[in-house]
């Protein structure tokens, strides 16, 4: 496995890290066994990062993970996602951070996060989702930053709303945040633009999400495709969206054919390909996907012919959630 620094931090994490939202569910049915193995598989080779939420499985992916940890012995690195109150997600422009995020909330919250993890601090805690409304008035991240010095967290910051991820910016900037988690992929180019840089310039710690687009970019979907109404890809490929989505990853596939990188691998190596980004975390469920993305550490980084023809794949989708 190899390793990166985290940000401006005096630490490194494996640039495989291991998404732990399936595990907690939301993503068809899963056996807390395979979820152990996967794991376990994936600290066996070299992972040293789990990333996990508050709403995965109300709780239930972060006390796997603790109830595991228990019986390990190396340093594994542990970022947990405290949700706004409840109200509408994203949040409008016209809600109040006091009434999303109030002291008492996150106070409570972050007791939750700890408490199911068995752990007495937080490696890294972040929203998670914000708006740029809030950028003026950033109270959440001031009381985060008093609990670091509290000794509760160790670092603070944002899991970045997809619609916008670049309300982030000035808050960098400010020195509010020390990590982010930002969607990277080869459809969502955006965050190359400017989020990347100024997280570059600043120091801020970045893990990248949603590498294989919610799977589409592993190249196992056909388009025809159904999932259950519990299931989080129901919504995010609703309507014809699976379908253009597998059209465009073909063509990838097509142009790609014998250049030596499968699918999932082209996907791994292209998120890792920006020097800011510290770690990304693909989703693991069982003990073939954690050998599967774990390997990809030892593959050749793309060379610069590769990375110029993945840029002309980018995909605007302005209007994903909202139809075509």
């Amino acid at each position: 496995m190899k390793y990166r620094k985290f940000g401006n931090r005096d630490l490194e994490l494996s640039e495989i890290g291991f998404g732990a939202w399936a595990i907690g569910g939301s993503w068809g049915a899963q056996k807390e066994s395979d979820s152990l193995e996967a794991l376990g598989t994936a600290l066996d080779h070299g992972v040293n990062f789990i990333d996990t939420a508050a709403g995965y499985g109300n709780g239930k992916s972060e006390k796997i993970i603790g109830k595991f940890l228990k019986s390990r012995s190396e340093k594994v690195y542990l970022c947990t996602k405290t949700p706004p109150a409840p109200g509408k997600w994203p949040p409008s422009p016209y809600c109040r951070i006091e009434d999303r995020y109030s002291e008492k909330y996150l106070r409570e919250n972050v007791e939750e996060r700890l408490s199911n993890l068995q752990v007495e601090c937080l490696d890294v805690l972040l929203l998670h989702t914000w708006t740029r409304a809030w950028n003026d008035n950033p109270v959440a991240l001031e009381t985060l930053q008093k609990m670091k010095s509290e000794g509760l967290i160790k670092q603070v910051g944002i899991s970045t709303p997809e619609h916008d991820q670049n309300c982030v910016i000035q808050l960098m900037r400010d020195g509010m945040i020390d990590v982010l988690q930002v969607i990277y992929n080869i459809f969502e180019q955006e965050p190359a633009a400017q989020l990347l840089p100024v997280a570059k310039e600043t120091g801020t710690g970045i893990i990248v999400r949603v590498a294989f687009d919610e799977g589409v970019l592993t190249g196992k979907y056909q388009g025809d495709e159904t999932f259950g109404k519990d299931d989080f890809r129901s919504n995010y490929f609703a309507g014809d969206r699976l379908m253009r989505a597998v059209d465009r990853t073909e063509k990838i596939r097509k142009e790609f054919t014998g250049s030596g990188y499968s699918m999932p691998e082209l996907a791994l190596k292209f998120a890792l390909s920006h020097e800011a980004v510290s770690t990304v975390i693909p989703g693991i469920r069982n003990r073939k996907q954690a050998l599967q993305n774990t390997a990809v550490t030892d593959l050749p980084d793309l060379g610069s012919d590769h990375l110029m023809r993945l840029r002309e794949h980018a995909w605007n989708r302005g209007f994903w959630y909202g139809g075509k």
